[in-house]
């Protein structure tokens, strides 16, 4: 039987069938949008800074891509986080199946 090929089971399927795709691609688009509602939530007054100057001052401490600027970031990062990621998941979790 050396032309015996077997499907062996996705382990991935199920995870990305929940996930909405791949598990690497949907982190990484849940990290960007976090990072817009962090920005969008600083910009309504969640965040003491004035929006403008902050944005001037993200694409600064980008460009001199300081410890600093991690720093910043991950804060706008974590401030939409609390807002993306429970909505995220409680809509994957009740959502209704798709394509069964």
């Amino acid at each position: 039987m050396a032309n015996d090929t077997r499907e062996l089971p996705a382990a991935n399927d199920s995870v990305s069938r929940f996930l909405g795709g791949s598990p690497l691609m949907v982190a990484f688009r849940l990290v960007l949008l976090s990072i817009l509602v962090g920005v969008v939530l600083a910009a309504i007054g969640f965040d003491p800074w004035n929006i403008l100057e902050s944005i001037r001052l993200l694409f600064q401490r980008l460009w001199n891509l300081g410890f600093d600027a991690v720093n910043w970031l991950w804060r706008y990062f974590l401030l939409g986080a609390v807002i993306v990621i429970p909505i995220w998941l409680l809509s994957r979790l009740f959502g209704t199946p798709r394509g069964r």
